[in-house]
């Protein structure tokens, strides 16, 4: 007798959700949270299985990121990190059904538990070499071909030293980063992390691939070195803390490894492999990797590459290809280093558990293509990650004809056309994908030999005719994929223009790519010209700092050219600056003595591709800009229309053209003595940083007492829109503070979604809370009293805020050290010419703070707004030097009192209106910066935090014990 057939349970176990695919069915699942996972699981059979998942408690137990500790299963490992197991969960078995099947979870099954043992053997496809002279090595493989060398590390401590067993000993209680695809970052220590790998079975095992493993396990530096193949590397330059990840301690178990991929910024690689053995997977540039995904983000260039598990791409992709489509392969052995060259897809396998070291690295073969990759843009960025799928029509017809071209365009034009994403905002590039569904009804892909692959390498001046002609290079987004940041790599550039003087006309040629050098140097040398000033040395070539705007060091002065923004903020932000040092000659304040002196100023335009200089002073409207319908107000009755207040009433009214940028705002001033204190801060004693806080307290209260520019009222009207909502019928409340309520208000409404944008170290719980924590009317920031009319005023004025009192933006000199008895006065002075000064207790201070610079950001507001910059960026968060600051500042910053407050103010937390520390937390969420993003990476243990309360009283909680003294 037959036994009875199984009766399929999806039908009935799923309902009408049975129509939809089980890798659908688990996607939904995966965005439940682990409570409705555990009610969905009682529902049925089929919802009982799919919600206990491994894959589906891993993926919710890597979302919080943070320190890890596996506990057999990743569900135990989630209930157990989210407070939510039972004895009864932990020791319930797991129900069994039969009569349900699934393709999708058998796959991911059979990943989970697959043997290796096909991808043992090597095809021999990679050239071996047991050494190589630096100079075979540049001639070539550099910037060539990969290749796999036998003999680099057989002196190295590593070899012997670095085993799973010693390295428990050694730093198993040392926590490691985690590679994952999660956006949260996870640690594991070493010793819970071997305890992983023996007991794992994931079909994406978790990596260790730790780029700080120099910080928290130095010795691990000392048992290796980089091999002399690779010693030159341009990012040397950079001190530690602002270079980019370079290095990563590496370790697997069998199954792990990295998906396809392209270095960052372009550069090449050098991978030593000390235990286990490796498969490695290469194309050349721009040939994407069947199964791979490149989105190319057409505002900023940032690329995001969508590709299958490295094991998941060997098992189901790779027996698909073509001999003609195959990558070049190899076994990486114990001992041997493969060297990959700039731009190079790679995948690679852990056939078995492995311990590893890379190094990524930037030389003369290299730096022209990484200074590329950083330019803002996204053509170029598409071409270099993959090829001319990424442009299509678009190709320049110049560049139609090159050797690239030939090799990589498609008979299908259809596949050459751009294709959008639902969101419409990224460009999708189409993959190769040579299956038997692809080959079904589209053209065959041109396939490329071997030979030519070993021997394929980027041609510059090719890549570059992708570039964009009129991208503004200071001006435009940067692509949050970057290596490094905008101001970083400014300043990378210029270190190795100064540090590398041989080596100049390679660094000129990647700063066009990455600034556009060629062109803000002809603009300097033409406002040189102008103003009968010397023409730059070859050392003052490059702008200084790390600022929005290029500024150059000729000489005894400073040219500043403003090309932040749009040519409206430009404008307004040279006549405001010029507005406020006409203001400043006319008082007395000491302030004067401690800001640039302005030797001249005007407008740049480029007219039909030459350079001519238009000198303005900030008063009328110069005839250059005449035509450009700016917002310049000729309604004030100050003679500056691009002043502070046309400059607010711009932002408000969100009128800002368009216009080319081919006008460009200057301004030159006396070149102060000194550095800045961003270079200082490691240097300078206690004592000095103290000189510093008080120094900055004092001019800022110079600044905040400063008069501010006379005011029309029939402004007030013409500023006024639906975004005002702070007029109400019992107050009397300057336009000032008006506009300013205003601008918060604009802040407000997309609080949330910018501090998601923002993200990481932001807590999530806390920018849900963010609404709710801010008052629900921005007004009762303010402090109100009953004037003699009956009616409520605010009790303060708003003042001038720089806005921007950073590191960078504070300038010191040194001081001549002298016996503390030959002058006994306690403030600083000179002696032959040179600065000298003394503390209270007539000890020597060896390095003065003199100057604060760049007011190009200058506005109008609550004085609370500047302690933000100066505590958060110039102090870290240093307490004392804060308390010696407000010392130093004696103006008042709380409120006088909550008598009389508006009715429509009246809060059941009225009680938090009268902490200061509320208003400066408040201004920080609401804040154009990520200053947020600042106060979680100081105060790390605020990351846990339940509420903005707890934030505010930790960074901001002195504030209230803060007493005016003047």
């Amino acid at each position: 007798m037959e036994p009875p057939a199984i009766r399929d349970r999806r039908h009935d176990a799923l309902g009408d959700l049975r129509v939809l695919p089980d890798e659908i069915l688990c996607d939904v699942l995966d965005l439940l949270t682990p409570r409705d996972l555990a009610r969905l699981s009682c529902v049925s059979s089929v919802m009982y299985i799919l919600c206990n998942e491994e894959p589906l408690w891993m993926s919710q137990c890597l979302r919080d990121g943070g320190q890890l500790e596996f506990r057999d299963t990743w569900k135990k490992t989630t209930l157990h990190r989210k407070n939510l197991c039972t004895k009864v969960e932990v020791c319930e078995k797991p129900l069994k059904f039969d009569g349900f099947h699934s393709w999708f979870l058998y796959k991911r099954w059979y990943r989970c538990f697959t043997t290796l043992d096909a991808f043992t053997l090597d095809s021999g496809d990679m050239e071996r070499k047991t050494s190589v002279t630096l100079e075979e090595f540049h001639s070539e493989y550099d910037g060539k071909k990969p290749v796999l060398l036998t003999e680099l590390a057989n002196t190295w401590p590593a070899r012997t030293k670095w085993t799973i067993k010693q390295l428990s000993l050694d730093y198993g209680d040392i926590s490691f980063r985690i590679s994952q695809k999660s956006s949260q970052k996870i640690k594991m220590k070493l010793r819970d992390y071997i305890s992983y790998m023996e007991v794992q079975h994931d079909e994406d095992p978790l990596y260790i691939f730790d780029d700080k493993f120099g910080e928290s396990a130095s010795p691990l530096l000392d048992d290796y070195s980089v091999p002399y193949l690779f010693r030159e590397d341009f990012f040397e330059v950079l001190d530690l803390e602002k270079r980019p990840p370079f290095r990563w301690l590496i370790i697997g178990p069998q199954r792990s490894g990295a998906s396809w991929h392209v270095d960052p910024a372009l550069t090449s690689a050098w991978n030593t492999l000390l235990v286990g053995r490796k498969r490695w997977a290469l194309y050349p540039p721009g040939r994407v990797p069947a199964g791979v995904t490149v989105h190319v983000n057409e505002e900023d260039g940032d690329v995001n590459i969508e590709s299958p598990s490295s094991l998941q791409w060997w098992l189901d992709i790779y027996p698909q290809l073509s001999d003609h489509d195959k990558p070049i392969e190899c076994t990486q052995l114990p001992g041997e280093t493969i060297f990959v060259p700039s731009g190079w897809w790679h995948c690679v396998l852990n056939l078995e558990t492995t311990i590893a070291i890379t190094q990524n690295f930037v030389n003369k073969s290299n730096f022209e293509f990484v200074c590329l990759d950083m330019t803002p843009g996204h053509c170029h960025k598409g071409v270099c990650r993959a090829g001319l799928l990424a442009v299509g029509e678009s190709i320049p017809g110049d560049a139609r004809d090159h050797e690239f071209s030939k090799m990589k365009l498609l008979d299908d034009s259809d596949l050459l056309r751009k294709a959008k994403r639902l969101k419409g905002s990224d460009l999708l590039i189409k993959p190769f994908q040579p299956n038997a569904q692809w080959h079904a009804g589209n053209a065959q892909v041109q396939p490329l030999s071997m030979t030519q692959m070993e021997n394929f390498s980027y041609d510059i001046s090719f890549l570059s005719k992708f570039l964009e002609e009129n991208r503004d290079h200071y001006n435009s987004a940067w692509s949050p994929d970057n290596s490094i940041g905008q101001r970083e790599m400014r300043e990378w550039l210029r270190k190795l223009w100064i540090s590398k003087p041989d080596i100049r006309e390679l660094i000129w040629k990647g700063a066009q790519l990455a600034l556009s050098i060629d062109k803000w140097h002809a603009c300097l040398v033409e406002v040189c010209a102008c103003h009968n000033l010397p023409p730059p040395l070859d050392d003052e070539k490059f702008p200084v700092g790390t600022g929005s705007n290029p500024v150059f060091l000729v000489s005894d002065f400073v040219i500043k050219i403003y090309v932040e923004g749009s040519l409206d903020s430009s404008i307004h932000g040279l006549g405001t600056e010029l507005e406020f040092y006409h203001l400043l000659r006319s008082t007395t304040s000491p302030l004067k003595d401690h800001i640039p002196d302005v030797l001249a100023s005007g407008i740049l335009a480029n007219e039909n591709g030459f350079l001519r200089i238009y000198p303005w002073d900030g008063k009328e409207i110069p005839n250059v800009i005449t035509n450009c319908k700016l917002m310049g107000d000729c309604m004030m009755t100050n003679s500056f229309p691009f002043g502070i207040w046309s400059k607010i009433k711009t932002e408000l009214t969100d009128q800002v053209t368009s216009k080319p940028r081919n006008i460009w705002p200057y301004i030159v001033t006396k070149r102060c003595r000194g550095d800045i204190f961003a270079n200082l801060r490691e240097v300078i004693s206690m004592n000095d940083a103290l000189h510093l806080a008080s120094f900055l307290g004092s001019q800022l209260r110079n600044l905040h007492r400063l008069p501010l520019p006379e005011f029309c009222e029939s402004y007030r009207l013409s500023v006024k829109n639906d975004s005002l909502q702070v007029a109400h019928s019992e107050s009397n409340i300057p336009v000032a503070w008006e506009l300013i309520i205003m601008t918060l208000n604009r802040r407000r409404r997309d609080v949330r979604k910018r501090l998601h944008v923002w993200g990481d170290p932001i807590p999530r719980h806390l920018i849900e809370k963010a609404d709710a924590y801010l008052p629900p009317d921005l007004m009762m920031l303010l402090d109100f009293i009953k004037d003699n009319d009956g009616l409520y005023t605010v009790s303060t004025s708003p003042t001038w805020i720089h806005s921007d009192i950073m590191d960078d933006n504070i300038l010191m000199e040194y001081c001549r050290p002298i016996p503390s008895f030959e002058h006994p006065s306690c403030s600083p002075s000179t002696a032959n010419g040179e600065l000298i000064a003394f503390d209270a207790e007539q000890n020597i201070s060896k390095w003065q703070a003199t100057h604060i610079i760049d007011f190009s950001d200058l506005s109008i507001g609550d004085p609370l707004y500047d302690l933000i910059p100066i505590y958060l960026d110039v102090f870290r968060g240093e307490l004392v030097m804060f308390k010696q600051f407000l010392e130093s500042y004696g103006l008042p910053l709380s409120k006088a009192s909550m008598n009389g407050w508006l009715p429509c103010m009246v809060s059941e937390n009225l009680e938090r209106y009268k902490r200061t520390s509320y208003r400066a937390m408040c201004y920080c969420i609401l804040h154009d910066e990520n200053v947020l993003g600042a106060i979680f990476s100081m105060w790390k243990e605020l990351r846990t935090a339940e509420t903005w309360e707890e934030v505010e009283e930790t960074v901001w909680g002195e504030l209230n014990n803060y007493q005016c003294s003047r």
